[in-house]
């Protein structure tokens, strides 16, 4: 089996390294799943690009649909990362669990988001027609939809790297879904 090493700012090219040294600025550390990134020149940076892009979407609802889509998926290591940016985000624990789940059933915009992100991940690409329409009912714009495709799509290459590389996860674990109905 291939065993993949986190790569260290020495590793990594000078575009990379520069990230690196902002990464350490901002967030503290450079997390393992964005270091792995910089075995390519060019991927972290563009992977940061895309996460930070301008979006119609607020802070909570795209940790929403990370912590539905890293569910859906399986990844442990964004569960983890997402579990602690959500209470950052002013999620409970147990808000975290429940959304995990493809609910939010404290707060109905969030509750339609979170089910339409679960239907469209589970159903590869292709929503219920019923989860489509609960989404726009909540108040979701088409521009939000394109929006929440986006954030899907940055997270699925997220779970897939994880999955792929199997790099250590430097964040609290997440806890155990006891019910997941995936």
């Amino acid at each position: 089996m291939t065993t993949f090493k986190v790569p260290t700012r020495e590793e990594v090219n000078p575009s990379n390294q520069q990230i690196f040294d902002k990464l350490r600025d901002t967030v503290g550390f450079v997390p393992n799943l964005y270091a792995t990134y910089a075995y390519n020149d060019t991927a972290l940076g563009d992977y940061l690009n895309l996460q930070n892009r301008k979006s119609t979407l607020k802070a909570k609802e795209r940790e929403v649909i990370n912590l539905v889509v890293s569910q859906v998926n399986e990844c442990e290591y964004c569960l983890a990362a997402h579990t602690a940016i959500g209470k950052m985000n002013g999620f409970t624990s147990e808000q975290i669990l429940e959304i995990r789940s493809g609910k939010a059933s404290f707060d109905n915009k969030l509750d339609a988001l979170a089910a339409f992100v679960k239907n469209i991940t589970l159903n590869r690409s292709k929503p219920a027609p019923h989860a489509l329409e609960k989404l726009f009912e909540a108040g979701y714009t088409k521009a939000n939809l394109v929006d929440v495709i986006m954030v899907i799509g940055d997270k699925i290459i997220s779970n897939f790297i994880h999955g792929a590389t199997q790099v250590a996860v430097d964040f609290p674990a997440a806890p155990v879904l006891e019910e997941v109905n995936v």
